[in-house]
């Protein structure tokens, strides 16, 4: 049985361990969840890097995949890992490029770290569309306790008179946490709503770096 390691310090990487459990049972996913340097590891990419490498450690050469279901550390340290170590197949979240009508306005859901970093920058300015970076810095603890409510979610997204037809709005996630709120967002505002994950794409990536066939189920 292939062996994936998925790291992340919040529940976001339970999620996708999760998701990916769920559409390839034929592998193993071993759960690195580095719960007691979430904070630092959310918000200081040079120490990200540090307190993966020594959670990882263990793993690192005796797995068929690592991922690191963390967008900061994704965008800021996977060049490095999969430079560092070179018999060891790594992949990361990916900020979700957005496939449909250029006229819709894009909000990105993110906090404050990765929307600082060159990399999100650089994909900004890939993209070419209207976007709006929301930095959510407060939503992640919020929904890691599980006291998340559709009053928080309204306080940010409101002013955006997000149409229930989901004509005029995207949102992009770009936090593994924010998957969580996917039931409620659509709730909120409509099930035509447009919502871009990367869990899907990063799963696809998996199973093609692991030679494993089949395809994601409809959701």
């Amino acid at each position: 049985m292939k062996k994936i390691v998925v790291f992340d310090c919040t529940y976001g990487g339970e999620l996708f361990a999760d998701q990916l459990e769920q559409e390839y049972p034929i592998v193993e996913v071993i759960r690195v969840i580095d719960w007691r340097n979430s904070e630092t590891i959310q918000s200081n990419p040079r120490l990200a890097r540090k307190l993966a490498r020594e959670a990882l450690s263990p793993y690192i050469g005796k797995v068929d995949l690592i991922v690191i279901a963390n967008f900061l550390l994704s965008i800021t340290s996977l060049k490095y890992f999969k430079r560092k170590f070179k018999n060891q197949k790594f992949i990361g979240l990916n900020l979700k490029e957005p496939d449909t009508f250029a006229d819709r306005k894009i909000i990105i859901l993110t906090t404050k770290a990765v929307a600082r970093t060159i990399s999100y920058r650089n994909y900004l300015f890939r993209i070419k569309r209207r976007t709006e970076t929301l930095i959510l810095d407060t939503w992640t603890d919020m929904i890691d306790d599980g006291v998340f409510t559709e009053s928080n979610l309204r306080a940010s997204l409101d002013c955006y008179q997000i149409s229930p037809s989901g004509r005029s709005t995207e949102l992009i996630l770009a936090n593994t946490i924010f998957n969580d709120i996917i039931p409620l967002i659509k709730d909120c505002y409509g099930h035509n709503l447009k919502i871009h994950s990367s869990f899907n794409d990063t799963i696809r990536e998996a199973c093609k770096a692991l030679g494993i066939r089949g395809g994601l189920s409809k959701k």
